[in-house]
């Protein structure tokens, strides 16, 4: 007995496993987001359609779209601040609640005023996602792992995108187009019931093994201080998250609600031929944001600092919206759609390290609020421009001076950045300044 003893094998010594959970939640964040972009792209698949049907013209477009974003930068005036007061679950539940009400208004807009109300409501609840789901993934994540979960529910933008020509104009052909914003609706309201009744926080989640837990927390510890806009805007590292977005956000919007037009306008697409195209182009976008925030997280892994991956990253991606320039130009659809594309990719990666810089750059406490703020830029901007290509397209209906504005965006925004941040160092938050 003493020699078999001796002749077992030793069983090797491994750490205790950590877990998966969080990725569960990413998870649910990465539904929320994909169903945010299907209630806000109903709109641009039918523009269109709805355009013969009511009898809007480009500038009236350009105002509807005008009046998401303005409700959009109002909401993130208070998204961020809310959250960070009252928590994940309750801010996440109290935004999409609302945005679950506003898409299913739309079904009873009759006129331009109508559709500019219902997307005015929308743009209120819809500004509550990202400071949620960002706020989520840094109580939820170590800081390395942050730009990956960021990219994985950032994605849910593309899923969105792609699933709303899919399903859209199918709906709106066989039941009217009411049906569709009705339907989509509905959606966000299943998730929010699933949500309350799921989600909790790290440290009440029972689920949750000690191991993944003393992960997620395995950062150097954070200030526990709340922190208002007066003080947040005294820091460079809040105007260069805020440059970043509000150079950059107008071209996803961009792309968002004028893609179907041009398409349509461009090579004379029907409301069902719109599908495949939108869909190769938000695809290639889902794969750019994964891949952004991948890389970013590959080039930590490899020993870069943290200041040469995020911006690294970045520049990869804005190089990757360059070619877009030559997209009006292109004499065959798939070609235009394939330059279009890599500038989504290239966006939608990019996004997966802007989103990140404020979990780099200040404490879990202040994220939101931060989100918030540059998200508020970001709409301001895109609002702007929603109204300038209204305008535009309505007098001489070129897309090219849009596409050239695309294609210097995100270098102009890199530059900016580096300017205001060198070497993304944390804020330095005193918790007893005033």
């Amino acid at each position: 007995m003493t020699e078999a003893f001796r002749a077992a094998p030793l069983e090797p010594i491994s750490a205790p496993p950590t877990g998966r959970y969080r990725w569960r939640v990413c998870a649910m964040l990465l539904a929320a987001t994909t169903i945010n972009y299907i209630d806000r792209q109903v709109l641009g698949v039918l523009a269109p359609f709805l355009q013969q049907q009511i009898g809007w013209n480009e500038v009236e477009y350009g105002y509807i779209v005008t009046a998401f974003q303005a409700a959009y930068a109002i909401g993130l005036l208070c998204a961020g601040a809310v959250i960070d007061r009252f928590g994940t679950r309750i801010g996440y539940a109290i935004a999409i609640g609302i945005w679950s009400l506003a898409a299913m208004s739309h079904a009873l807009a009759a006129g331009v005023v109508g559709f500019a109300l219902a997307r005015f409501a929308l743009g209120l609840g819809e500004a509550g996602n990202f400071p949620a789901a960002i706020k989520t993934v840094a109580e939820w994540f170590p800081r390395r792992e942050r730009a990956l979960a960021v990219g994985i529910f950032n994605s849910g933008s593309n899923i969105g995108a792609v699933v709303a020509p899919l399903l859209v104009p199918v709906v709106a052909a066989t039941l009217g187009w009411q049906a569709a914003f009705l339907f989509t609706g509905l959606l966000s309201a299943t998730w929010l019931v699933v949500w309350l009744k799921w989600y909790r926080t790290p440290e009440q989640q029972p689920r949750l093994g000690a191991g993944e837990l003393a992960l997620i927390r395995s950062d150097p510890p954070e200030p526990s201080v709340r922190l208002p806009w007066r003080r947040l805007l005294r820091h460079r590292q809040t105007w260069a998250f805020v440059a970043a977005k509000f150079i950059t956000d107008p071209i996803w919007w961009f792309f968002l609600f004028w893609l179907p037009k041009f398409l349509h306008a461009q090579y004379g697409l029907s409301l069902l031929e719109l599908g495949p195209p939108l869909i190769v182009i938000f695809v290639m976008a889902d794969i750019g944001s994964i891949t952004g925030g991948w890389l970013a997280g590959r080039l930590i892994h490899r020993g870069w600092p943290v200041n040469a991956a995020r911006k690294g990253a970045m520049a990869v991606c804005a190089l990757a919206v360059v070619p877009i320039v030559f997209a009006a130009h292109a004499d065959h659809l798939w070609v235009a759609v394939a330059l279009i594309g890599l500038a989504t990719a290239g966006h939608q990666g990019w996004s997966a390290n802007v989103l990140t810089l404020p979990s780099d750059l200040f404490p879990r406490p202040a994220v939101a609020s931060v989100v918030g703020i540059g998200g508020f830029a970001g709409a301001v901007s895109g609002m702007m421009i929603a109204t300038f290509i209204g305008f535009l397209l309505q007098a001489t209906g070129s897309y090219v001076p849009v596409f050239l504005m695309a294609g210097s965006a995100y270098l102009l925004a890199l530059g900016v950045v580096h300017l205001l941040v060198p070497r993304l160092a944390p804020a330095q938050v005193d918790a007893s300044a005033s």
